[in-house]
């Protein structure tokens, strides 16, 4: 397979596409989506053997039958270069399609269907029996002749007929399963915007729609000037947050910039917890309404609370303003902290503080949630929800800047299965593992990494994004 990588990359093959005509492209790119489709089976077919050995082997070493697999979807995700999340979707594909769809896999192994088509199939047969499941298999992947030419649409349409046939009770449990996955997710948007989204029953969305609707309806016809959709967008917020004004809310903002781009016009841009980077002067301004607001309710300028200093470095080194923004922790309706976080210049690393509790501090846990930004296991973008001892607290792991990293939910669950460990390389220091101690000589101008090892033996580098001005 590495040589077919190679082959496909070499100087021959791009001179060869170079120089064929446009019949022949035509031909190559099927040739490709086939040969791309029978990939995804022959890893679908992987990850299923895969979850099948771990799972016998946790089975033989004691395990109970609710921690067998467990991780399993990590070492999917770290090996496919996905998130954690998209982990266990694509494990939970692989098993499904290997022991209960042969039709689909086969369609799916030969280049008939793409994967997101075989995720279809998967998918909308999910509320189904086995037995079912493998009748809908049969009857829409049998012949794979019958699936050229079918959109996304019409194929989800042809499935769900098949199924209200076989098992009218199968909608029922779907919208059961639908209504018990409800949530509530936020993710960046261009130029400093995000969308908040919430997936809910179909009663309650359309409801909270109509209310906002009307709200907006409403001022328009007083002569508010907004539009009707800023409306709606500043009803939501004030609503949800209790405020009399959206941007208002007493939510903290964690907003992490120099010191130079706060007081010097500095053009380094910040980076906004939850969000990532944005520019200077949106993050000055930001900074600055909270300090207005805060100034024009109690007539004081913006506080630094005394313990927000956080590390007993030189001052000299740089510095870092970590500002919750224009509602943050400060006492009052609107408050503007400024936390002092100083780096290490030559790694940008920050200083750490240690301690001896067995949970993190809540001023640990906002050091390490400004270094970290996101979970820091590779191709996780998820947020940071638990702060995790790499080396374990019960192995003598210190509760220190150092020993902590911030982890999503399900990478902190995953990597307490059997098999997994993680050591610090870089400024910190090693915690002892061998490929680590290698590098120790030049670990002190790397900022915080961590190196994971899953049970397989592969290791992958967990590195802390720079900083503003790093």
């Amino acid at each position: 397979m590495a040589s077919w990588s190679r082959a496909l990359a070499s100087g021959e093959s791009l001179a060869a596409i170079a120089a064929d005509s446009d019949a022949g492209l035509v031909d190559r790119l099927r040739a490709l989506e086939e040969l791309k489709a029978a990939a995804c089976a022959a890893q679908a077919r992987a990850a299923a053997a895969l979850d099948v050995s771990v799972r016998a082997a946790h089975a033989r070493a004691g395990l109970p039958a609710e921690k067998q697999g467990v991780g399993v979807g990590a070492q999917v995700a770290l090996a496919r270069r996905e998130s954690p999340a998209r982990g266990g979707r694509i494990l939970g594909f692989a098993k499904a399609l290997t022991r209960e769809m042969p039709c689909t896999l086969k369609a799916f192994s030969e280049g008939h269907i793409s994967e997101w088509r075989a995720t279809l199939l998967v998918r909308e047969t999910a509320c189904l029996s086995v037995e079912d499941r493998q009748l809908v298999d049969q009857e829409i992947a049998g012949d794979p002749a019958g699936l050229d030419g079918l959109g996304d649409q019409r194929l989800i349409a042809r499935i769900r007929k098949i199924t209200y046939r076989l098992d009218q009770a199968a909608l029922v449990r779907r919208a059961a399963k639908a209504e018990a996955d409800r949530f509530v997710s936020c993710r960046p948007a261009p130029d400093t915007m995000t969308y908040l989204t919430g997936l809910l029953p179909v009663a309650q969305g359309v409801a909270v729609y109509a209310a906002l609707s009307r709200a907006a309806d409403s001022l328009r016809a007083r002569g508010d000037v907004r539009g009707r959709g800023q409306i709606m967008a500043d009803t939501m917020v004030e609503r949800i947050t209790g405020q009399a004004k959206a941007e208002q809310a007493p939510v903290e903002v964690q907003l992490v910039m120099t010191d130079r781009t706060l007081l010097a016009g500095d053009r380094e841009p910040a980076h906004l917890t939850g969000y990532g980077i944005v520019p200077a002067p949106w993050a000055r301004d930001l900074a600055g309404k909270g300090a207005r607001r805060r100034a024009q309710k109690t007539g004081k300028p913006g506080e630094s609370p005394t313990d927000a200093s956080h590390g007993s470095g030189d001052p000299s080194s740089g510095s870092t303003a970590s500002a919750p923004g224009p509602t943050g922790s400060a006492p009052g309706p609107t408050g503007f902290w400024l936390r002092r976080l100083y780096t290490a210049p030559s790694s940008g690393e920050l200083l750490a503080m240690d301690s001896k509790a067995r949970f993190v501090p809540v001023s640990l846990a906002r050091l390490v949630t400004a270094r970290d930004q996101a979970c820091r296991t590779p191709w996780c973008d998820a947020p940071i929800r638990h702060q995790d001892h790499i080396r374990p607290h019960r192995d003598d792991g210190p509760t220190e800047a150092a020993n902590i990293q911030g982890l999503c939910e399900a990478c902190n669950q995953a990597k307490e299965a059997p098999g997994w460990k993680a050591a610090v390389i870089g400024a910190s220091g090693t915690t002892g593992h061998p490929r680590s101690r290698v590098r120790k000589a030049t670990a002190a101008a790397r900022r915080h990494t961590v190196d994971i090892i899953a049970p397989t033996g592969h290791l992958y580098r967990s590195t802390a994004p720079p900083l503003p001005g790093t």
